[in-house]
């Protein structure tokens, strides 16, 4: 990549998120760099599923890859019309669509991001990561107590740390039990499994009102072993999300539920 166009950008991503330290003491969870690097290269995707759309307007894939590209941008209101796009042109792509999911809870649409992992659970009954999101989105849009009285129900032993993580935004535990029994049981040595407690430990802190301690758990989840590499195209989706949730949070524009 040209030095001159990533000195540019790293140069904006300071600017850019300079303003928004002093609203809080949370350490930056990457280098402006390291941003300005992740901009660069899902800004030449971008351009790239612009030109393959244009070329065929059906390109159901092209909008699928473009509509990442706008969620990895921060862009969730032109991610959700990418998601939907495609929904339109392939019907079969909707009820397997957690990521219009996503996209809907980060535009602050909260009630369509509820409903979309409700499709989902239709589609695949056994993930209560899931189940977390549909939590998330309800309790932004109808309230904490009614999103525990509605939570979705699974009976099957799912991945470490969701079991633990789902009786938290049940109210049955709190964020900090989760993180001891994680350390106790020695989880903090699994990158996966650190990564989405402290992320989800995080989002229930923001739920519930703590948001300086939100910031905290999620700028660590984000710069925490699960990053490794800096390349984008090597880096987890779901550290994606939580990279620009943070941003999200720490602008202060997630509505608080009621």
């Amino acid at each position: 990549m040209n030095k001159m166009i990533l000195l540019r950008l790293t140069l904006l991503a300071g600017a850019l998120f300079a303003p928004l330290a002093g609203r809080a003491h949370t350490p930056e969870p990457l280098p402006a760099e390291e941003r300005a690097q992740l901009l660069a290269e899902f800004t030449v995707d971008l351009k790239k599923w612009d030109a393959e759309i244009a070329a065929d307007p059906r390109a159901v894939e092209a909008y699928s890859h473009r509509g990442d590209a706008q969620l990895f941008l921060g862009r969730f209101s032109a991610a959700t019309a990418d998601f939907e796009k495609m929904i339109a042109l392939d019907p079969t792509q909707d009820a397997p669509h957690w990521r219009l999911g996503i996209a809907y809870y980060l535009a602050g649409q909260f009630a369509k991001s509820a409903r979309q992992f409700e499709k989902y659970h239709s589609y695949d009954g056994g993930d209560r990561e899931n189940g977390i999101w549909r939590f998330l989105a309800q309790a932004k849009s109808d309230g904490i107590e009614k999103a525990r009285g509605e939570m979705l129900v699974y009976t099957h032993f799912d991945r470490e740390p969701f079991p633990a993580l789902y009786q938290m935004f049940a109210g049955k535990k709190t964020p900090e039990d989760v993180l001891a029994e994680m350390k106790r049981r020695g989880l903090e040595s699994d990158e996966n499994a650190l990564f989405f407690g402290r992320y989800y430990a995080g989002l229930d802190e923001e739920l519930l009102g703590r948001h300086e301690r939100a910031l905290e758990l999620v700028s660590e989840a984000v710069a925490g072993p699960l990053k490794g590499g800096t390349r984008a195209a090597a880096l987890p989706y779901m550290w994606q999300v939580a990279r620009v949730h943070f941003d999200v949070l720490r602008e202060g524009k997630m509505t608080k539920p009621e």
